[in-house]
Formats: structure tokens, C-alpha cells, sequence
């Protein structure tokens, strides 16, 4: 979705325009776990900010204990350095997101009439990578494709996002997510924009009762596929990954759509439907069919100290003029410029030591997400096969995931962490290609300075096996590290 001048000046009046109307309150006893609360604008200037909507006295939210991840209460317990979160079922865009999946049914944020939001990350990284291959040369005009282009250490450019978010009515509420800057676009882009329905907006108990236990999306958003994606970098923001590198094949897309959602103690039940591609339109379509993505899980508190989260994804489209689900990250890689030739750009060649299995018509994926978190340590695991082919292909191909962290928090609040990561992607990116299989390890250390202000560094090795020898990849190698600084709020 590309925004033109006067949208993005909408966009950014509106957010200037509603920043003064925040009255906010003191901060609230340090060790709760609630988010912090404050009074928000209505509509009319005239009414008071803490006027309750009469209209629709929806059904009230089941307790908080039902949903273990409303908030990271370890980085609750710094709540003065914090942007109070006035909007209902919303997640937290510092260190409080950490392990929040889907957005929280269960927060217990108090509705106060309309109000508006507005946040934005930032992130600067300084890369110290450095590639090999073994590849034949392949001279085109000239121009050896195969030979690598030479890399050195250095600052990337930063990257930025904005966020608005409007509480229409009890339960209801728009987002807008818009890359500022971005590796792969120099100009502004949305990323996307959707309506989450979380109570009912009709005065009639038996759906009020059925919605305290389901949730609507709907509009152009990032796919529910898997649990990765609640855990990856998203351009400007870098806060819920622990690691700097997301993984080789990244489940990442946006998609024009709906999901609903029926989440009781401890199970959660998805199903939706989309277009199955990164944009809209109404053309060539012979070529589209919808796309069908369900999940089920189970997330439990099961004491004090431990936490366990099963699921299960699925994503399937049977025909498409161009599928993205591996290839929908308009942000581009955290590794800039590693095993691309000497003709590449930043721009054009953004996704740098990733695989995109390039199963753009037809493509139907699969992953399970095993996390668990006793007091500081955290295991969060990644099983992944994705089966499918291009639009010039007649038969499958199959390429399989596998990726493990291990992650420990520490000191008070959480805000140090060590952590660790193996992942390998294996298959074939054409018919007539041996079996490829990409690995890649990483060791990162991190530290919240404050919830929103974060910097953490990473030491990276990736290895390339089974590629032609016509291949830039074949005996493709690199390793070095990335230092990375970002502000959440």
C-alpha cells in the first residue's frame, strides 16, 4: 500500500494534533501488573475525558486471569519511563510486548470514550560482516555475477516506523502501521491498517456474551501464520526479538482479509480467510483463488514461575499471481549486502542471507510453535515445511524449516539477556536443483536501558551447502557481528 503526500500529512497532523490531549495521570503503584491507566480525549472537546460511553454498555471482560500475556509484568514494574497504553487490547510496543502473541483479550484496560494513540521505533545498527564463496565466474557485458561485492564495517542507514491507533468504541479499534524508512523503500509506506472487534457495538446479551470470548480482524494486516512472527524484527522495531537476524525462511506477509478468533482459559482457536497476496486488486483474475490460514493453541500460567504455549499453523492457496507469504517483508534483511554480487544495491537486493522458496502460485505451509518460559529462561521452538511451486512450475517442491532459541532474562526487571539460536532451512528452489540446506547460528547479548530504549549486539555465522556451482551461493559463507540500538514507544 503506497501512501501519497497527502496521506502521509493526514497521518502525521493527526498524531501531532492528539498528543496534547493526553492528560496523563501519575504513575500507579510499581508492582502492579496491570498497564498503567489514564484519562483519554472523547470526541467533543467539551465533554470530560473520563465521561463513560452510555450508549452501549457492552458485556464486561472476563478476569485477567484468564490471559497470562496481557503484559510483561517485569517491565510493568518500571511504569514511570513508560507511554501509558489508553487503548483497549493493545500490545505494548516497548519491553512490556515481549512474549505478548496475539493482541491481549483479557487486559483490563478501562474504556473511556474515544481516544487516540500514537507511537514509533527507530533503529540503528552498525554491521561487521564479512562473506566468501566458491562460485564459477559467470561474466555478463562484462561483469562477473558471481563475484561478491566487497563489504566492510560500517553504520547502516536507520530504519523507522509509526503507529496510530484510534479506540473507536468499547472493544473497537483501528491501527495503522507505516515504515518511515525502510532498507527496501526510501519513500514512507503502509505496512497496514485493520479493524480489531473486541465486544459487541449492538445491545443484545446473547452476542455480548459471545463476544467476550471472540475477536474479529479485518482489513490489510500481518497474517497470523505461526508464532515467529510475534518474535521478529519489524523494520524500525527490534524490541521483541531477541536476536538481530529473523530466520532464514521468514513467515511474514500482509494480506487484505479477516481473521476471528475464539480464545477461552488457556485455548485459543483461529480461522481466516484472505486474498493471499501483498496487495489488492481486481486484475487477471483467472489467475487468484483465496487463501484459508487456521491456528490452534494452548497457553497456560501454570504457576508463578512457569508458562506453556503450544501451536499450530496452517496456510494454504491454491492458485495466486503472486504469493509473498516468504517473501512479503518490504523491510528487508538485517544483513546488508552478504553473498550479493558486485552489481547488487541495499535496495534492489534487500533480503540478503534469507531464502525465499519462491512458491509464489501455489503454496500450502505448516509450523508448530513449542514456547516455554520457567522464571528468566526462555525455549521457543520452530518446526516449519512449506510445500509448493512458481507459476512456471507443474510439479511441488518442499523446502523444511527447524529453528530453536534459547533465551535467559536477568537482573531486576529482566533487562539483560543472553541468548542462542540454531536454524536450518533445506530444499530445493528449482526442480532440477540438488537439495540445498542453509545454516545459520546466533549468540546475542541485549539490555533494556529503560523499557523503550534497548540496545543489544549479536555474533552471526551462516553456511551455504548444495548449491550449483553456477551459483553465487555455492560454498557461500558469512560471519561477523551486528550492534544494534532501539527506541520503542
Amino acid at each position: 500500500m503506497r501512501t501519497t503526500s497527502h496521506v502521509i500529512t493526514t497521518v502525521l497532523a493527526a498524531a501531532v494534533a492528539a498528543a496534547p490531549a493526553f492528560a496523563q495521570q501519575a504513575p500507579k503503584d510499581s508492582s502492579a501488573t496491570k498497564p498503567t491507566q489514564v484519562a483519554v480525549a472523547t470526541a467533543s472537546a467539551t465533554t470530560p475525558a473520563t465521561a463513560k460511553d452510555t450508549t452501549t454498555e457492552a458485556a464486561k471482560p472476563a478476569p485477567k486471569s484468564f490471559d497470562p500475556t496481557v503484559i510483561n509484568p517485569a517491565a510493568a514494574s518500571r511504569s514511570a519511563t513508560q507511554q501509558p497504553i489508553v487503548i483497549q487490547h493493545m500490545r505494548a510496543l516497548d519491553q512490556r510486548g515481549i512474549n505478548v502473541f496475539e493482541t491481549p483479550k483479557f487486559d483490563g484496560t478501562e474504556y473511556n470514550g474515544f481516544a487516540l494513540q500514537w507511537g514509533a521505533a527507530f533503529t540503528q545498527q552498525f554491521q561487521g560482516l564479512d562473506h566468501s564463496n566458491t562460485a564459477r565466474p559467470n561474466v555478463v557485458a562484462g561483469v562477473n555475477q558471481n563475484q561478491l561485492i566487497r563489504i566492510g564495517h560500517g553504520f547502516n542507514n536507520a530504519v523507522a516506523n509509526l503507529y496510530i491507533d484510534a479506540q473507536l468504541a468499547r472493544g473497537i479499534r483501528v491501527a495503522l502501521t507505516s515504515y518511515m524508512s525502510a532498507r527496501h523503500h526510501q519513500e514512507m509506506w503502509v505496512k497496514d491498517g485493520y479493524l480489531l472487534i473486541d465486544e459487541s457495538p449492538i445491545q443484545w446479551e446473547l452476542l455480548q456474551n459471545i463476544m467476550t470470548f471472540v475477536t474479529v480482524k479485518a482489513g490489510h494486516f500481518e497474517i497470523n501464520y505461526g508464532d515467529q512472527h510475534f518474535r521478529r524484527t519489524d523494520n524500525g522495531n527490534a524490541v521483541y526479538n531477541p536476536f538481530v537476524g529473523n530466520l532464514i525462511m521468514d513467515a511474514f506477509t500482509t494480506e487484505v482479509g479477516g481473521e476471528v478468533y475464539v480464545r477461552i482459559p488457556g485455548v485459543m482457536l483461529m480461522g481466516g480467510i484472505t486474498n493471499g497476496e501483498v496487495r489488492g486488486t481486481t486484475l487477471n483474475p483467472q489467475k487468484r483463488s483465496p487463501a484459508f490460514l487456521g491456528k490452534a493453541g494452548f497457553d497456560k500460567q501454570l504457576n508463578e514461575a512457569l508458562r506453556v504455549r503450544l501451536t499450530g499453523s496452517i496456510y494454504s492457496k491454491s492458485h495466486s499471481a503472486n504469493n509473498t507469504l516468504y517473501s512479503g517483508d518490504r523491510a528487508g534483511s538485517r544483513y546488508y549486502n552478504v553473498l550479493e554480487n558486485v552489481a547488487s544495491t541495499e535496495k534492489d537486493q534487500a533480503w540478503s542471507g534469507a531464502i525465499q522458496p519462491k512458491m509464489s502460485d501455489k503454496i500450502t505451509a505448516m509450523v508448530a510453535n513449542p514456547f516455554v518460559k520457567f522464571r528468566g529462561l526462555e525455549l521457543f521452538g520452530n518446526v516449519e515445511r512449506a510445500k509448493g511451486r512458481s507459476g512456471t512450475e507443474v510439479k511441488d517442491r518442499t523446502w523444511n524449516q527447524l529453528a530453536g532459541d534459547v533465551v535467559y532474562r536477568f537482573l531486576p526487571a529482566e533487562q539483560v539477556w543472553v541468548g542462542a539460536r540454531y536454524n536450518t532451512a533445506e530444499g530445493k528452489l528449482a526442480r532440477t536443483d540438488p537439495t540445498e540446506k542453509v545454516t545459520r547460528s546466533q549468540a546475542s547479548a541485549g539490555w533494556f536501558i529503560t523499557p523503550g530504549v534497548m540496545l543489544k549486539g549479536e555474533y552471526v555465522t551462516q553456511k551455504y551447502d548444495g548449491f550449483l556451482p553456477t551459483d553465487i551461493r555455492n560454498g557461500g559463507k558469512f560471519k561477523g557481528f551486528v550492534i544494534e540500538g532501539t527506541v520503542a514507544f
